[in-house]
């Protein structure tokens, strides 16, 4: 199994050094000829949405990862990558539109309003969440479900290979969602 991370800004280091830790192979996308190496899943990293979305066009990445996407690549995405898989974005402008998820970008505010929470995430357990000028999740539909919620808002959901979270695990020690990705692109979950 080999997944490809989105190294285009934002936190793609991180996420590889959890999946270093799980033994999995993986490389960075940061050109369009990057794609054609082939994986078996992709990260969408935290980030900054509206710099990975332009960038994601210029590069020529944005349609081919789209229709991997929209053909059952399964795909996580951590904060910003939540924004970018979302169909509705208040407060920004959607990107891949290939969740049915409606978002709230900025939800908790400035750079000072990042926290630190434990909570509950379906098939994780309890699990530790840090939170960077987050979104969340306003409502889900379709087959979208949700995962996690923290004081009432949700932060993390799931629609078929998809996976999001607003907060980012990989900010954690615990490997528990990276491992619940691996597993999801398994078929085990």
């Amino acid at each position: 199994m080999r997944i490809g991370i989105l190294a285009l800004q934002g936190a793609f280091v991180e996420h590889a050094a959890m999946l270093d830790r799980l033994g999995a192979e993986h490389f960075e996308i940061r050109q369009r000829r990057d794609i054609d190496r082939g994986f078996d899943g992709l990260i969408l990293p935290g980030g900054e949405s509206t710099v990975m979305r332009k960038l994601l066009h210029d590069l020529g990445l944005f349609a081919p990862l789209q229709q991997q996407i929209r053909e059952g690549l399964p795909v996580f995405g951590t904060c910003a990558g939540l924004i970018l898989l979302a169909k509705s974005v208040e407060g920004g402008t959607p990107c891949f539109e290939t969740m049915d998820i409606s978002v709230l970008r900025n939800a908790y505010g400035r750079q000072l309003g990042s926290f630190y929470a434990e909570d509950n995430m379906e098939g994780a357990g309890k699990i530790p969440m840090t939170f960077i000028r987050a979104p969340y999740i306003r409502s889900v539909s379709a087959s979208a479900r949700v995962l996690a919620v923290v004081d009432g808002n949700i932060v993390a959901a799931r629609q078929g290979k998809q996976l999001v979270t607003a907060f980012h695990p990989e900010l954690c020690d615990d490997l528990s969602v990276h491992k619940y990705f691996l597993q999801m692109i398994k078929g085990e979950k």
